[in-house]
């Protein structure tokens, strides 16, 4: 069985083959303490999602301040999601802000480990 699905199980397509690369030369104990850090700090592409669902109805940009993406969630905040429209492509591309943000911390959780 993959080291990567042992550790982090619900990785999966593009997030899974990335952290495959990027922990392929880690041992046991590496994948463990990066497995318990990255699962923390991870956002699952449903999140986003729902979050996203709610921006529309309830306050625009909730998706982009999940992924930490402050500056862009009081700009979506401010403008009603760009009148709707940057909120729309966003929950056309959920999978894509997370995997974004995915992939940027789990780079910054390899540089620590």
């Amino acid at each position: 069985m993959n080291k990567i699905l042992q550790f982090i199980p619900e990785a999966q397509g593009e997030e899974f083959f990335f952290l495959e690369k990027t922990c392929e030369y880690m041992d046991e104990e590496q994948l463990r303490l990066f497995s318990s850090i990255y699962r923390t700090r991870r956002r699952d592409p449903q999140n986003v999602l729902i979050l996203g669902i709610l921006g529309m109805i309830i306050a625009p940009g909730l998706q982009r301040f999940y992924v930490g993406q402050i500056g862009w969630g009081i700009a979506f905040f401010f403008t009603a999601g760009f009148c709707l429209i940057g909120s729309i492509i966003d929950l056309l591309n959920y999978k894509d802000l997370a995997l974004e943000y995915n992939q940027k911390t789990a780079s910054e959780i390899v540089q620590m480990v």
